[in-house]
């Protein structure tokens, strides 16, 4: 494999969807990870979507942003034939170096609950998972 990690632009849209729907990630086209929104989070200093690729495929991406007071690692996904190699703890580890910009905070990550490959690579990489916390979101559409 020729692995390279480097920072992903909207010329990138389209295997980033790619990635996520081979993944099995659910995503959200026509909201939150519309081509529209997704061009204008790119355009945020505290937003970095990095990318791994085997040559020039992209296999894995993650998206890392700082909300001013903790790090987030979101929509980490790797193309299943790639998985087992290590790629999404070198994703982990690119968002937390770009987090320590920011200082020595926070960095977290949200899972579902029934994605327990997901909870076993964060738990991997020194993430400890808080039960004690729920997640609630207010929507003014589903497609968000």
């Amino acid at each position: 494999m020729d692995k390279q990690i480097r920072r992903l632009t909207i010329d990138d849209y389209d295997e980033m969807i790619r990635v996520w729907s081979i993944s099995g990630l659910p995503f959200k086209p026509n909201g939150r990870e519309s081509r529209p929104m997704i061009e204008a989070e790119l355009a945020h200093q505290y937003c970095a979507f990095y990318g791994v690729f085997d040559a020039d495929k992209l296999v894995g991406l993650t998206i890392v942003q700082y909300d001013g007071r903790r790090g987030w690692i979101n929509r980490l996904a790797v193309d299943p034939d790639y998985r087992g190699r290590g790629l999404a703890l070198d994703l982990i580890a690119k968002g937390e170096e770009f987090l320590a910009r920011y200082g020595e905070g926070l960095v977290c990550a949200l899972i579902e609950d029934m994605n327990s490959p997901s909870m076993g690579l964060f738990e991997k990489a020194g993430f400890v998972c808080l039960n004690e916390i729920k997640y609630w979101s207010k929507r003014p559409r589903a497609d968000l």
